[in-house]
C-alpha cells in the first residue's frame, strides 16, 4: 500500500525525533506519536511502527517498561561513513546532517575512504558565512578499505630479507592519504610491473600518517598488457566476469528453439507485425513492440518482452549467479552479462523470423496519452523486423528515400509510433517529468583497447519513441500490481535532498532565474521549466548537470513511493529481464500471480523475500555504473595523452577553493589547478562559487566559457591537467572590490607527460607484455571474445 503523504522511512523517522523532542513529558506511547503525526490509518499506522522499530534498532529510542518510548540521550559522538580524498582531508555523512562533516587532514585520525567512523562535530554549519560543519574522527568503526589494486615495485633480495617486504605497490584512484602499500614477504611474489591486488593487513599510524601494510592475492597481468586496466576496474568492484561451470552446463541443457507445449497457454502473437529497434550493435534484444491507429482515435501499443523468467526459473543455477550479479555491465568495449550468452544473445533475444516466448503488456492509450485499458500475460511472438535507432531516425526524421523503401510495409506504424511517442511525451511533460536529454559519449576505441575518438551521441526519434513506450509498459505494470496490493518490487526516486536543492536554487538564481518556490516545496514540473528556461544557452549543460548532481539515486524498493523524477505515482522495472534481475523478478511474479497464487499466504512469502532482493539489486547497481563511470574515466585519460599541448574550447563546471573544473565538448572533464592560473592572485569566493583575481579583477564562474589547454593526463588517478588560455578578448567579468593575497591551502602534485612520454606510454600499452607466464590467472578474457556484446543497453526505463 502507497504510504500517506508519499513519504519515505526516512523521512517518517526524521518527524518521529523532531515530534519526540517537542513534546514536555519524557516518554511517550505510539497512540500519542500516531495522533501527532495523523497517521491514523491502518497501513500508515503500520508504517509508523516499523519506523519506531527501526529507530529502537538504531539506538535512537528505548523502549520503557511501561510501554511508553523515550528518546535516547544523545552523545557528541555520532556515527557515519568517511568520504577520504587523495589529499588527506574528508567528509563524513551523516543522516541527521544535512551537510557532510568536513575533517580536516590532521584529524582523520587515520581513517580510509569508506571507513565507517564515529566522528564529534567541533564546529556547527555556519549559513550566514556558507561554511559547513567540521569534526574530528574518534574511532574507527569498520574499515571500508579492505584491499587495494595497483602497479607492483619490487625489491632487491637483500632488501627483501632485510625489510621482511617484497616491495611495494601504488595504489589506482583508491583515494589514499599515502601513494603506496608496503607488500609483506607473504603469499605471491609478483614481478615487476604486475598489476596485483592486495589485502590489507596493517593500518599501523606513523607520524606521517595511516602506514599501510598488505599481502598480495592476485596478479591481474602486467602493466603493459592491453586491457589490463580494465580488468583491474572488474576486480577492484568484485564483479563476477567467469561463469561457474555449473552455471554453463544449465545453461546448455537450454533449447534453441521453442517447443509446442512451451506455446500452451500463451497468446498467439506471432502473425502480428511485431518488430524490434535496438542500437545497431545490440545482441541482447530483449523488447519488440506494435502500434496501430484504433476507430475510435485511441492508439494500440503493444509492449513485448522476452520472458526470461521461462527459462531462469527460481533457485536453480542460472538464477542464483543472476541474483549475485544483479546486472549486466557495459565497459567501453565489453561486456560482462548478468546471463549466460546461449541465454542473453540466443533463445531470450528477439531476433526477427523467429519464434519467440514472451510477457506482453497491451495498452490503449488515448489523445491525452493516458492508459485507458490494458493487459498483461504470456504470449508468443515472432518478430518482423529487426530495427536499427539509426534507420527509424533516417526515415522519420531525414525521410530518407532509401530507407523509408526498404521498410515500406511498416511505414504507416512507424509512423503512428510517432504520433505515439509524441502524446506520451507531451503527457509526460504536463505532468512534470524532468527530461534531462543528455548526449551519451561512446568512446571508441582500436582492437587493442586504447581510446581513438569520443563521439556524443543525440537521442533522436528512434530512441526516445522506445523510451516512451517503454515507459508507459514499466508503469501500467507496476500500477497493476499496486491496485492488487500485491507484492512486487518498485524502482523509486525519492524527493531531491532539501540542502542540495536550497544550493541548486540559490545557483540558478545567479543566472536571473526566478525559482518560485522553496527547497522542500520544489516540483519536477517547476525543475523541468528551468531546463526549459536555459535550454540552447551557453549555460544549458553546467545546470542540466546539477541538477542531476542534486537528485537522490533510485533504487528499489518494496513500498511503492513513486518516481519523483518521472513524476510517476507507480514505477518498477518490466522491460529488460535480460540485463536486469528486477525485471526477471517481476516475470516470474507475474507468472506467480496469474498460475500459481495470489492469497495472503503467498502475499506473505513474497513480502518476506523482495527486500533482499531489493537492497542487493540496488547496491549491484550501484556497483556497475561506479564500474562503468570509472572505466569511461580511464579511457578518457588515455584519450588525453595524446591532446597534451592542445587548445580546446570548455565550459566551467565546478568552482573549488583549489581552482576551476572545465568540461570540453567531447565530455571529457579537467582540472585547472589555481598554481597554473598564473596572471594573477585569485580568491576563491565560497558565496558565489566563483575566483576572483586580487589585482584585475577577472573573474570566473560556472558556465563560463573559457578557452584551455591541455597540460598533462594522469592515467593512473584519472585526472587531467588544463591551463588557462590567456585571450584579451575573451568573455570574463569584472568587479570593482579587487583582493589582495596569495591562494593558501595545499596545491595537488601532478604528473606532467611530455610528448616523448606520452608516444612511450602508448608504445608500452599497445605491446606485448614481458614476462607473461608469471601471474596471468585464467581470468584473460573478462566478458571479451564470446561474451563481447558492444551494444549498450541504456535505454531510459
Amino acid at each position: 500500500m502507497k504510504p500517506e503523504h508519499n513519504q519515505t522511512r526516512k523521512e517518517l523517522k526524521k518527524q518521529i525525533i523532531a515530534f519526540m523532542q517537542e513534546q514536555e513529558a519524557d516518554a511517550i506511547e505510539v497512540g500519542e506519536i500516531s495522533e501527532g503525526l495523523h497517521r491514523s490509518g491502518s497501513g500508515a499506522f503500520k508504517e509508523l511502527v516499523q519506523a519506531i522499530a527501526e529507530l529502537e534498532r538504531e539506538d535512537k529510542i528505548v523502549l520503557l517498561q511501561s510501554g511508553k518510548f523515550k528518546l535516547k540521550e544523545a552523545s557528541t559522538a555520532m556515527q557515519g561513513r568517511f568520504s577520504g580524498t587523495d589529499r588527506g582531508f574528508g567528509f563524513v555523512t551523516i543522516e541527521e546532517y544535512e551537510q557532510d562533516i568536513f575533517i580536516p587532514p590532521t584529524e582523520t585520525n587515520s581513517a580510509l575512504n569508506g571507513d565507517i567512523v564515529k566522528v564529534e562535530v567541533t564546529q556547527e554549519a555556519m549559513p550566514w558565512k556558507d561554511k559547513g560543519p567540521a569534526g574530528v574522527i574518534t574511532e574507527i568503526i569498520e574499515r571500508g578499505t579492505t584491499k587495494v589494486f595497483g602497479e607492483f615495485h619490487p625489491y632487491s633480495d637483500d632488501e627483501v630479507e632485510e625489510l621482511g617486504l617484497y616491495g611495494f605497490v601504488t595504489p589506482h584512484n583508491q583515494k589514499l592519504p599515502k601513494p603506496l602499500v608496503k607488500i609483506e614477504a607473504k603469499g605471491i611474489r609478483p614481478v615487476e610491473g604486475s598489476i596485483v591486488q592486495v589485502e590489507l593487513t596493517d593500518y599501523a599510524d606513523s607520524p606521517e600518517g595511516t602506514d599501510l601494510k598488505g599481502i598480495v592475492t592476485n596478479t591481474i597481468g602486467h602493466k603493459d598488457e592491453p586491457g589490463v586496466e580494465i580488468l583491474t576496474i572488474v576486480h577492484k568492484y568484485d564483479i563476477p566476469s567467469e561463469f561457474p561451470e555449473t552455471v554453463l552446463k544449465e545453461a546448455e541443457e537450454v533449447p534453441d528453439t521453442i517447443s509446442d507445449k512451451d506455446i500452451e497457454g500463451r497468446k498467439d502473437l506471432r502473425n502480428e507485425p511485431i518488430i524490434t529497434i535496438d542500437g545497431a550493435d545490440a545482441k541482447d534484444l530483449d523488447d519488440a513492440i506494435q502500434v496501430k491507429k484504433l476507430d475510435n482515435g485511441n492508439y494500440y501499443l503493444g509492449v513485448h518482452i522476452a520472458d526470461v523468467s521461462h527459462y531462469v526459473t527460481e533457485d536453480s543455477e542460472m538464477d542464483r549467479e543472476a541474483y549475485e550479479r544483479g546486472t549486466s555491465v557495459y565497459l567501453t568495449d565489453r561486456v560482462i552479462p548478468m546471463l549466460p550468452q546461449r541465454l542473453s544473445n540466443g533463445i531470450c533475444s528477439l531476433h526477427p523470423n523467429v519464434d519467440r516466448l514472451t510477457l506482453s503488456c497491451e495498452m490503449e492509450i488515448d489523445q491525452n496519452g493516458d492508459v485507458v485499458n490494458y493487459s498483461v500475460f504470456p504470449s508468443v511472438i515472432n518478430s518482423h523486423h529487426r530495427m536499427t535507432y539509426m534507420a527509424v531516425n533516417e526515415i522519420l526524421m531525414e525521410e530518407n528515400e532509401d530507407r523509408i523503401k526498404e521498410y515500406e510495409t511498416i511505414l504507416p506504424m512507424l509512423k503512428d509510433m510517432e504520433k505515439l511517442h509524441n502524446i506520451l511525451e507531451h503527457s509526460r511533460e504536463l505532468r512534470g517529468s524532468i527530461d534531462f536529454d543528455t548526449r551519451e559519449a561512446k568512446i571508441e576505441v582500436d582492437p587493442e583497447g586504447f581510446p581513438v575518438d569520443i563521439i556524443l551521441r543525440s537521442r533522436g526519434v528512434g530512441e526516445r519513441l522506445i523510451e516512451s513506450f517503454m515507459l508507459a509498459a514499466n508503469e501500467t505494470v507496476s500500477e497493476h500490481f499496486a491496485q492488487q496490493d500485491l507484492p512486487i518490487l518498485y524502482r523509486i526516486h525519492d524527493r531531491p535532498d532539501e540542502g542540495k536543492m536550497q544550493r541548486f536554487i540559490e545557483f540558478v538564481t545567479g543566472f536571473g532565474i526566478d525559482v518560485k518556490a522553496t527547497k522542500d516545496s520544489i516540483s519536477p514540473k517547476l525543475l523541468q521549466d528551468i531546463l526549459d528556461k536555459v535550454k540552447g544557452k551557453p549555460e544549458e549543460g553546467v545546470i542540466g548537470m546539477l541538477l542531476l548532481r542534486s537528485m537522490q539515486q533510485a533504487k528499489y524498493d518494496v513500498q511503492p513511493i513513486g518516481h519523483y523524477g518521472l513524476a510517476a505515482d507507480f514505477y518498477s522495472h518490466f522491460t529488460s529481464p535480460i540485463r536486469r534481475y528486477p525485471d526477471l523478478i517481476l516475470h516470474r511474479l507475474i507468472h506467480y500471480y496469474q498460475e500459481v497464487d495470489k492469497s495472503q499466504k503467498a502475499k506473505q512469502l513474497w513480502n518476506a523475500k523482495l527486500p533482499d532482493i531489493a537492497e542487493l539489486s540496488s547496491v549491484n547497481e550501484r556497483r556497475a555504473v561506479d564500474a562503468e563511470r570509472e572505466t569511461d574515466d580511464l579511457k578518457k585519460a588515455e584519450y588525453m595523452l595524446s591532446k597534451v599541448g592542445e587548445n580546446f574550447e570548455g565550459v566551467i563546471t565546478s568552482v573549488t577553493n583549489f581552482g576551476l573544473f572545465v568540461q570540453l565538448d567531447n565530455s571529457v572533464e579537467g582540472l585547472v589547478h589555481i598554481s597554473n592560473m598564473k596572471d594573477d592572485y585569485y580568491d576563491y569566493n565560497d558565496r558565489d562559487l566563483m575566483m576572483v583575481g586580487s589585482r584585475k579583477g577577472k573573474t570566473y564562474r560556472i558556465g563560463q566559457k573559457v578557452e584551455i589547454k591541455v597540460i598533462g593526463s594522469d592515467t593512473t588517478n584519472y585526472q587531467i591537467d588544463f591551463e588557462l588560455v590567456s585571450d584579451d578578448s575573451e568573455e570574463s567579468e569584472q568587479t570593482d572590490a579587487g583582493r589582495k593575497g596569495k591562494q593558501k591551502g595545499r596545491f595537488r602534485k601532478r604528473a606532467k607527460e611530455t610528448k616523448e612520454s606520452i608516444a612511450k606510454r602508448k608504445d608500452n600499452f599497445k605491446g606485448k607484455a614481458k614476462g607473461k607466464d608469471q601471474g596471468k590467472g585464467k581470468n584473460k578474457s573478462k566478458g571479451k571474445g564470446k561474451n563481447k556484446n558492444k551494444g549498450r543497453r541504456k535505454k531510459k526505463d
